[in-house]
């Protein structure tokens, strides 16, 4: 029997987690994702979590992209995991929606689904990012796949909000993490899993 999943391309509402340890880049996953929404014109919201440690503590950050007023920002039952580390993913597996998806980086996490009731797909977004001389950039690889999954956005205006994003500071970054949303984006994906 096949398993019946959402098409969250067409949602009119998208609620997104997107969780990990400090310095993997976990807030400005979810500024990217929060800023195309608001060139696309939709109801935002952003809003991060962290613990204490700047890095290796906790990190996460829900998104909210609406067509209508939102409600809350914070993300309680995400229709969209995306997490980077397997701490992230053992707390918030059983939070996602049924028919939701999560995403994971393969690179961090050896886990396969725990839930038959939602999608899973597994890109190594670190590896990738390494292999390609785009090292950090694990976390823009990770978005590239996230938009080609749920086309939250484009990737004009995903490039845009890069354009936004990187401060003036790491201007020499532009393109770097431009090509690692191009290589998330079309990052083809393998069944690893068996049910």
């Amino acid at each position: 029997m096949t398993q019946e999943y959402r098409d969250l391309s067409e949602a009119k509402e998208l609620s997104i987690l997107l969780a990990g340890f400090g310095g993997q880049g976990i807030l400005f996953a979810g500024k990217l994702v929060a800023y195309a929404g608001l060139l696309d014109g939709r109801e935002v919201s952003w809003l991060p979590s962290y613990g204490p440690e700047m890095r290796g503590g906790t990190a996460n950050c829900s998104v909210c992209l609406s067509d209508s007023p939102i409600g809350s920002p914070l993300v309680t039952d995400p229709d969209v995991l995306v997490a980077f580390n397997r701490p992230s993913y053992d707390s918030f597996i059983d939070k996602v929606k049924p028919g939701g998806l999560v995403l994971v980086d393969k690179s961090m996490i050896d886990v396969c689904p725990l839930r038959a009731d939602i999608r899973f797909e597994g890109i190594e977004a670190t590896r990738l990012a390494e292999d390609n001389e785009l090292s950090g950039l694990g976390n823009v690889v990770a978005v590239g796949k996230l938009l080609q999954l749920t086309g939250f956005s484009t990737v004009p205006q995903v490039e845009i909000a890069i354009e936004k994003s990187v401060s003036a500071k790491h201007i020499d970054l532009l393109e770097f993490n431009k090509q690692a949303l191009a290589l998330g984006f079309a990052h083809q994906s393998e069944a690893d899993c068996a049910r």
